[in-house]
């Protein structure tokens, strides 16, 4: 583990006021709870049985968020404790964690996971489907999510002119969309994109969550 990195990192990122998911996945409990102790607070996990298994043997006042694909038959793991699910990409599971995060209570923060690069691996919205989500009468009618901005991931190259392109697109998207959906809303306001080999491009085009495992943690 690498905390010179971390707090490289840190001071990298305060200038923007954006703040850093701790992608922890794969590792273990006490690698988080190092990161804690320092004052780390929001980490990052692509399954949800291993970040089930980690809450319930960390401290309750860590914000996890769920940055891999979400299937809809697992969300009910996660409703009672999630701070934010980044990988929205459907109404039918944003339906699915309304009707979940209602047994618990609560309202659960989502981004809406945008398809930006050319990488057909990846998954995502295209700028019309997410049009369409938000246009779509049942979306009005759900009250326990709420959307909270965008995320994307850029094309895993070297090219820098590629990356900052695709950056750029999903600001002019979020921006679009907050200014025909959610004028009235100040909690969407979250741009997540940048990973270890990006993020310095990401905090250029306005990103407020950074998603950084390996610099931290080491190669997995």
């Amino acid at each position: 583990m690498n905390l010179d990195r971390y707090r490289q990192i840190l001071a990298d990122l305060a200038p923007h006021h954006a703040r850093l998911v701790a992608v922890s996945k794969t590792k273990p409990v006490e690698d988080i709870q190092t990161l804690y102790d320092l004052g780390q607070r929001i980490f990052g996990e692509n399954k949800v049985q291993e970040m089930t298994a980690k809450y319930e043997s960390l401290p309750k006042d860590i914000q996890w968020h769920l940055i891999g694909h979400l299937q809809s038959n697992k969300v009910k793991y996660i409703a009672p404790y999630v701070s934010m699910i980044h990988s929205v990409d459907s109404l039918s599971l944003l339906t699915e964690i309304d009707r979940q995060a209602a047994k618990h209570n609560r309202i659960i923060s989502c981004l809406l996971q945008i398809h930006i690069s050319g990488e057909e691996t990846k998954f995502g919205l295209s700028e019309e489907e997410a049009t369409t989500l938000l246009d779509d009468p049942s979306f009005t009618q759900l009250r326990n999510i709420q959307i909270a901005g965008l995320m994307g991931m850029a094309s895993n190259t070297d090219d820098e002119k590629k990356i900052n392109a695709e950056f750029a697109s999903l600001k002019n998207l979020f921006d679009t969309l907050r200014s025909k959906y959610f004028t009235d809303q100040p909690t969407f306001k979250e741009l997540s994109m940048g990973m270890s080999s990006d993020y310095h491009i990401a905090l250029h085009h306005g990103a407020t969550l950074v998603r950084v495992g390996s610099d931290i943690f080491g190669s997995r």
